[in-house]
């Protein structure tokens, strides 16, 4: 290792971290500068990336979990040769820039992920881990190793405070993800204090307990650092790595170093002088030719080890075809054939009253069989959420190809697990929980919107019918809370063949990720329309379900197990009147405006919609004139059928709102 240079460059780092934030007046700069030693080792020597081809299947992929210290990223991107330019640099903050307060994926290279909510990028570094071991697993053979990267995450304090990282970092012990490398900036200071002002945990002995290999070193000795991480990468023991790097923050600022006032931008009014005390000259967002030189030879020397990598994929591709068409097919993200899966999916049985979550699991297991890289899990709820894939085995240390991820009770770490393993970009995932419990992952789900993620989940017992566990399991603001965040799909089918639509929806989704609220109770299947009808009408988002036979007077809306009650109150109001399904708002609102006005036409303003939900989504689709049936107000705990009954969410509640327009 070459120290010296590297040693210039940690204080470069520190000084581009300085500029950038003084010219913006905002950021944080406590952990670009307390941990520029550790930046120095990871992209100077340690890490295995090729920053020509940042996407490199088999790179090294780094996580800044504390993601408000993204100077720290933007200053090692540039210095090592990612397409991050100076210009880039100086422009931190700034409207359309590729440097943003928080690092965002798919807006800058060499980002692996969005994170800046703090325990976020462990949750994410653990699932690129499991991916990892999925990918290893299925395709390196014994003639050809292709995939032997390192997952490697930095974080703070803040990130392990979170509840999510205790969760993520369970899930890596027990399931020995050896591959994954965890790297604690420790500073012992937080945003509004000393960090003993509120914790005073043994982290250390925490991660032993967890099955965690954990080493704590000087965060500013470069040697013990590279050691370290050599011994990380190199021992394959089964067990998550874990290095506490004590390190002083805001270091370089001698005024704020080792201070709460050191996190964010409170030291920039001294950043004349501290750059002084740094040796840097008076140029601002100075790069020595030095250090330019140094991190030129290493890209040089990084895509030379790409280049044997890739004459080893070559050759097993040759030796492999099938393997790389899927392997290929994966990162071209080319698994949806509309038309292939929908045939995938057996006709349901007409004459079954079935419930969605049942319908569910067999049509998880029909894709499945098609889609061979899609896997699945649930937090400790597969009797109950029905997604298990058969014959296709658990993901486990012993075996990783296993399909069926097993989360334990930890909706929190498994939302961002499931990102993880979209970010990574190999396999579509999904997790399972009851949708009560989805406000756990509700930071998970915005970040998966905020990312445009290929992933989906699946939320059960999707209303007040859950019946006696009562209003505490009884979602009736969760699904509608969901349908807010935008970028997000939020599909609630209506009976089994819709259940089939979804599904395929979700998968043939590449622009953003999709939620399924399904019912515990069985549904009728509604075949008033052809099967090809009702699961494309799904993919539109709404479908006209029943058409007026007369002249139109009057629209009924709904979706989910309450469609049925639209159905049977059509039928009592006449035949001016029109059913309209709407499983997915968002699809809906996707269409054209000629498709929406023949399915929603603006000259009917005699509308009703019902959902056993809160009713203020309806209201842009029922307008000023029309009747919304919802229920706003917690459930009770009676059987599912007497609180539905009890709260009005029935046929007859629709033919009065209809009579009374």
């Amino acid at each position: 290792m070459n120290k010296d240079v590297l040693s210039e460059a940690a204080t470069i780092a520190r000084g581009l971290a300085i500029d950038a934030i003084t010219a913006c007046k905002s950021g944080h700069l406590g952990l670009p500068l307390g941990a520029a030693e550790v930046g120095a080792v990871l992209f100077g020597e340690s890490l295995s990336i090729n920053p020509r081809t940042p996407d490199w299947i088999n790179r090294d992929r780094f996580i800044l979990s504390a993601g408000h210290g993204s100077m720290f990223l933007y200053s090692w991107l540039h210095l090592s040769g990612y397409d991050v330019s100076l210009d880039d640099v100086k422009n931190f903050r700034v409207l359309h820039s590729k440097t943003p307060g928080h690092p965002e994926f798919g807006e800058t290279p060499g980002v692996e992920c969005t994170t800046g909510p703090l325990g976020q990028g462990i949750g994410n570094a653990v699932g690129m881990a499991v991916a990892t071991k999925m990918t290893a697993g299925k395709f390196n053979t014994e003639d050809h190793t292709i995939i032997d990267n390192h997952i490697v995450c930095l974080a703070g304090d803040g990130c392990f405070q979170e509840g999510i990282a205790a969760e993520a970092s369970a899930f890596a012990g027990h399931f020995g993800l050896d591959n994954l490398i965890l790297i604690y900036d420790s500073n012992d200071v937080t945003l509004d204090a000393a960090a003993d002002a509120t914790q005073s945990e043994d982290t250390a002995k925490r991660y032993e307990a967890y099955n965690w290999d954990v080493e704590t070193v000087d965060g500013h000795d470069m040697d013990a650092i590279q050691a370290a991480m050599t011994n990380a990468k190199g021992n394959d023991n089964g067990k998550p790595k874990l290095i506490i790097a004590r390190t002083l923050i805001g270091k370089g600022i001698e005024q704020v170093a080792g201070t709460a006032a050191a996190h964010g931008e409170g030291g920039i009014k001294f950043s004349a002088e501290s750059r002084a005390g740094l040796g840097l000259p008076e140029e601002t967002f100075f790069v020595s030719e030095k250090v330019k030189s140094f991190f030129a030879e290493r890209k040089q020397a990084l895509a030379s080890k790409y280049n044997d990598w890739l004459d080893t994929y070559n050759a097993w591709k040759a030796a492999n075809s099938d393997l790389a068409a899927q392997l290929e097919g994966a990162q071209a993200d080319t698994s949806a054939d509309v038309e292939a899966l929908m045939a995938a999916i057996p006709e349901a049985d007409p004459e079954k009253s079935v419930a969605t979550r049942v319908a569910g699991g067999n049509v998880i297991n029909a894709l499945a069989a098609n889609v061979p890289l899609l896997i699945t899990g649930s937090a400790d709820l597969f009797g109950s959420t029905k997604n298990y894939i058969n014959d296709v085995g658990d993901f486990t240390r012993d075996n990783p190809t296993g399909r069926n991820i097993r989360f334990g009770i930890r909706e929190h770490a498994m939302g961002a697990i499931v990102n993880g393993i979209a970010y990574h970009g190999i396999f579509i995932a999904s997790g399972a929980t009851f949708a009560t419990f989805a406000d756990y992952m509700r930071p998970s789900l915005r970040l998966a919107a905020l990312s445009k993620l290929h992933n989906f989940q699946i939320f059960t017992h999707d209303s007040v019918a859950v019946g006696q566990d009562g209003p505490t399991h009884q979602p009736v603001e969760v699904v509608s809370a969901v349908r807010l965040i935008p970028g997000m799909d939020v599909i609630r089918p209506a009976d089994p063949e819709e259940t089939a639509g979804a599904f395929v929806a979700a998968l043939e989704r590449k622009d953003g990720p999709t939620s399924l609220a399904l019912s515990r109770q069985g549904v009728p299947t509604l075949s008033n329309l052809s099967v090809a009808e009702r699961r494309q009408g799904v993919l539109k988002g709404a479908y006209i379900a029943r058409k007026e036979i007369g002249e139109l007077n009057m629209i009924l809306m709904s979706n989910g197990a309450e469609l049925q009650h639209a159905l049977a109150a059509a039928e009592e109001l006449g035949i001016g009147a029109r059913v309209v399904s709407m499983p997915c708002f968002e699809r809906f609102e996707r269409q054209s405006d000629e498709y929406r006005e023949s399915i929603l036409p603006a000259a009917c303003r005699k509308r009703v919609a019902i959902e056993a939900g809160v009713s203020d989504v309806w209201h842009k689709y029922v307008g000023l004139d029309g009747k919304i049936i919802g229920i706003d107000r917690f459930g009770l705990s009676a059987d599912g059928g007497i609180v539905l009954k009890e709260l009005g969410i029935t046929a007859e509640s629709v033919i009065a709102a209809a009579q009374s327009l």
